[in-house]
């Protein structure tokens, strides 16, 4: 299994601390927050590879922390150098699955959330369940709703369907940015974007992918911190103590 990173935001609400540096490099406590990832990865033993789909402005960054890491990493740049210009999150993934001829399940993760809990939970149900699957918690603010990836799922974990910043969500289920792809459906990126699912966030794919095959949606066992703004990297510095569950 080959794991994909997404890095080539440009992470504007973080301004000035990310104006010319990535967030997912921004420290939480004695470790970035691509470390943090990583390290927990590491120890599931299912990754064989990792790619860090950056940005042309930010790729430098990336190719200096990734020749300190022992583990085998590749740092792609998507030859983007502006917010408006940027690929999308979809885009990305399919742009690294041609340019590095990847033919593989695949581990897609946002480069800047942090979990309280191992994701080696996650490959295990991904492997149980023998399907494309993704991670889901309850949020019961209506508002946080109408900003998330928000799914409907049946009595087997099945996703039914799926939308991105629904105006009128249908349940109070929300997908965060960490995804299991099967070989198949990781080779279908470009189908999906042919079909015309979204490409800026990436959960469009997974509400296309779920209406043509079975994704299914494992509930977190703990939390996760999404680093967006100043306020939220302030908070998660103070909150945050590693996996714990």
């Amino acid at each position: 299994m080959k794991c994909l990173i997404l890095a080539a935001g440009y992470a504007t609400r973080l301004y000035p601390l990310t104006e010319n540096y990535p967030k997912p490099l921004l420290k939480v406590g004695d470790k970035t927050i691509l470390d943090h990832l990583l390290d927990d990865l590491a120890g599931t033993g299912e990754i064989d590879g990792y790619v860090v789909i950056s940005n042309h402005k930010f790729a430098p960054h990336f190719n200096e922390w990734a020749e300190k890491n022992p583990l085998p990493i590749t740092v792609l740049d998507d030859g983007t150098t502006t917010n408006e210009g940027r690929l999308g999150a979809v885009r990305d993934v399919a742009f690294a699955i041609r340019e590095l001829s990847l033919d593989d399940e695949l581990l897609v993760v946002a480069g800047d959330n942090l979990l309280d809990f191992s994701l080696s939970r996650f490959l295990t149900y991904f492997r149980g369940k023998g399907a494309s699957s993704v991670l889901r918690y309850y949020e019961p603010a209506i508002e946080r709703l109408k900003k998330c990836g928000v799914l409907e799922i049946d009595g087997t974990d099945r996703i039914l369907s799926m939308r991105e910043k629904p105006a009128e969500p249908k349940s109070h289920w929300c997908c965060p940015p960490f995804y299991c792809f099967t070989r198949e459906d990781a080779g279908r990126f470009d189908e999906g974007i042919l079909a015309g699912c979204g490409v800026d966030a990436p959960g469009s794919f997974i509400a296309w992918l779920s209406s043509v095959s079975p994704v299914y949606a494992m509930e977190m066992p703990g939390s996760r911190y999404d680093i967006g703004d100043l306020k939220s990297y302030e908070e998660v510095q103070k909150k945050y103590r590693g996996i714990t569950k």
